[in-house]
């Protein structure tokens, strides 16, 4: 009766993330993670208690909930990772054009140097 209370139990939070399609992939699998350990821990409790299945419902709903929560943290990390990336490329961009600028305006000031000083007036 155990294992058939957790394999229903997994098949049912994989069948429910997987029609999650707006979750990431990091919370997707700290949900499903988190539900395949709720429910071997609450099915374990069941097991000690001589319980229906509860236990392994509650933990695979709470490990699920805790695993989803993480997984998503964990993808707002990523973003805000990728954004402080893009703005660094943006300003390496910025940053290469006002060199080259500087340089042109380097060797213009070259030319108009050299052009000034063999001018003939």
């Amino acid at each position: 009766m155990f294992n058939l209370r957790f394999i229903l139990v997994f098949f049912i939070l994989t069948s429910l993330s997987s029609c999650a399609t707006s979750a990431s992939r990091s919370t997707l699998k700290g949900a499903l993670i988190g539900g395949a350990i709720g429910a071997g821990a609450g099915a374990i409790i069941d097991s000690q208690a001589g319980d229906s299945g509860i236990a392994t419902a509650v933990g695979a709903g709470t490990g699920a909930l805790v695993g989803g929560v993480i997984g998503r943290s964990l993808d707002s990390q990523e973003d805000e990772q990728d954004k402080l990336l893009e703005q660094q490329r943006a300003q390496k961009a910025v940053l290469s054009r006002q060199e080259r600028e500087i340089e042109d305006l380097r060797r213009q000031q070259r030319y108009d140097d050299l052009y000034r000083r063999y001018q003939v007036n």
